[in-house]
C-alpha cells in the first residue's frame, strides 16, 4: 500500500553537497548543507564510502570553502580551534559527548572516564566511547584527543596511525 507523502510548509530540506580535499593524512570528504557541516571524514572510512556511493553533488558552498581554509590552517600549525557551523546528525547523548570533545584543549588528552564525567554520566565510559566512535566530524570535533587507560592510543575510526599523527602534530605546534 502506498501512503501519500505530505509536506509541511514549515519544514525545509537542506541538500548535501560535498568536496574532497587533500591532507597530510589522506584525502578528506567534507559534506555541508545550508544548516552547516555534516561530515569531515577520511575517504577510506566506510561512512565516506557510503556517502560517495550515494552520488552527492560536488558544488561550491561557503561552508565547504571555510572548512577547507580552517583545516589547511590546522595542518599548517596555525589553527587550534575551529569556528564552523556544525550540523552532524546524532542522538542527544552523542551531541552532548561531541560538545564535550570540543572542550578538550588543543594538544591535550582525556580518558574515556574523564569524558563520561564531563557529560554527567560517570559510569557510562563505554557509551561515551561508542558516541566518540560515531563522531562524523573528524579533527574539527577532536575525538582523536580521547585515549584509553594507561594513556594508550585506542579506538580511532580513522586509524590509530592517524590518531598518533594528529596528537604529535598538536604537540609540535603547542
Amino acid at each position: 500500500m502506498n501512503l501519500p507523502v505530505t509536506s509541511k510548509p514549515s519544514i525545509t530540506v537542506s541538500l548535501l553537497t560535498c568536496t574532497r580535499m587533500p591532507s597530510p593524512l589522506g584525502e578528506l570528504l567534507i559534506t555541508a548543507s545550508d544548516a552547516g557541516i555534516h561530515h569531515i571524514l577520511f575517504t577510506d572510512m566506510p561512512e565516506a564510502g557510503r556517502l560517495l556511493e550515494a552520488g552527492l553533488a560536488s558544488q561550491p558552498h561557503p561552508f565547504l570553502e571555510e572548512a577547507g581554509r580552517q583545516l589547511d590552517a590546522y595542518f599548517d600549525g596555525k589553527r587550534r580551534e575551529f569556528d564552523l557551523p556544525l550540523a552532524a546528525r546524532g542522538t542527544d547523548f552523542q551531541h552532548r559527548v561531541w560538545a564535550q570533545l570540543r572542550r578538550i584543549p588543543y594538544a591535550s588528552t582525556w580518558g574515556y572516564s574523564e569524558l563520561a564525567q564531563a557529560v554527567q554520566q560517570p559510569t557510562a565510559a563505554r557509551a561515551v566511547g561508542m558516541a566518540n566512535g560515531k563522531n562524523p566530524l573528524c579533527i574539527v570535533v577532536p575525538c582523536h584527543r580521547v585515549i584509553g587507560k594507561n594513556r594508550q592510543l585506542v579506538g580511532y575510526a580513522g586509524g590509530l596511525e592517524r590518531k598518533a599523527w594528529l596528537l604529535d602534530h598538536e604537540r609540535r605546534f603547542r
